[in-house]
């Protein structure tokens, strides 16, 4: 398929899940990138027939469900929409390997500029009065790895099997400790990015949070210096060192904010002050102040202290990095 081709097939996909409304062939046209221009002239009008229904073929032959009907009964043609329900995916396990290699996929989309048109579909959607629905629509600019310099050597020191250095802070440690590793592969795991590998200071199997690599990890010795175990699963290893104790933590949310928050909370009912109180069960519990710094003064902990503690700590970092010079 030619790539200008598959980009407007995207595009398409895009601008289709973000809305519940129907859209009729019309605004496709105007408003995809891709398409045969409205001209006004009988050569364009059916080249823009030909590439829509081919493309209407694709998707369909591709299992993208794709619903023709309309909106209201003062609608007068038939628009198309993608059944959301029907479109997602399960839950995905991926390998070390297949996880990195979606990872770098994703930051080549991401360099290939197709999120700039799509997004502008979705401008021209909204501004031509269709009901865009920011919460159904698909990230534009996917990025898993963003903010984590040390994937890059991590990921190409675990392929070119090379032992790896780098300094790493635990959350209950003031100073960064350094680490000699070699790294078996790199695996995302419930959204952040771990290397697995060999602790060879410890000489026992580790797993190592790459937001917590201070610097940059330095790839040393000879290319094919070791083999990782064959049978080896670093999802395994992921889940098997963060699966620990249990910690509850109560906060306590302005009403209609902190959503994704809420979608893994027991609700506790209304507070004194009217805010909604929260529980949620936690084995990472740094790992959580971080998600609920991110609500700023929307979202307040009310125990336990250290992850209290934790949040203000967050919190005030992030007030330093704003203050004037």
């Amino acid at each position: 398929m030619a790539a200008k081709r598959a980009e407007r097939l995207v595009n398409l996909v895009i601008a289709l899940l973000s809305t519940r409304q129907y859209v009729t062939a019309a605004r496709i046209r105007a408003t995809v990138p891709g398409y045969e221009p409205d001209d006004g002239s009988e050569r364009a009008d059916e080249a823009f027939k030909r590439m829509f229904e081919r493309d209407k073929a694709d998707l369909r032959e591709m299992g993208v469900p794709l619903e023709t009907g309309r909106t209201s009964v003062f609608d007068t043609e038939d628009g198309y929409r993608i059944a959301r329900a029907d479109y997602e995916l399960p839950e995905i396990h991926l390998t070390g390997e297949e996880a990195a290699a979606v990872g770098l996929a994703l930051r080549l989309w991401e360099s290939a500029q197709m999120a700039g048109p799509a997004h502008s579909a979705l401008v021209k959607l909204k501004a031509a009065g269709v009901e865009i629905d920011s919460s159904r629509g698909i990230p534009l600019q996917p990025r898993l790895d963003a903010g984590e310099p040390a994937f890059e050597p991590c990921y190409a020191a675990a392929r070119d099997r090379r032992l790896l250095e780098f300094d790493y802070r635990r959350p209950d440690e003031d100073e960064p400790g350094h680490r000699r590793v070699q790294p078996w592969g790199v695996v995302a795991w419930h959204g952040r990015w771990y290397l697995g590998g060999l602790d060879l200071d410890r000489q026992r199997p580790r797993v190592f949070r790459l937001s917590r690599v201070v610097g940059m990890p330095k790839p040393v010795g000879p290319a094919g210096a070791f083999e990782p175990p064959p049978d080896v699963d670093l999802a395994a290893m992921v889940a098997g060192q963060m699966t620990g104790e249990e910690h509850l933590v109560v906060v306590r949310a302005r009403p209609g904010t902190a959503i994704g928050l809420r979608r893994h909370a027991v609700p506790l009912g209304p507070g004194q002050d009217g805010e909604d109180l929260l529980q949620l069960t936690t084995t990472e519990p740094w790992s959580l102040a971080d998600s609920i710094a991110s609500y700023g003064a929307d979202v307040v902990v009310e125990a336990p202290t250290e992850v209290r503690e934790a949040v203000i700590e967050r919190l005030g970092r992030l007030a330093a990095m704003g203050a004037p010079a």
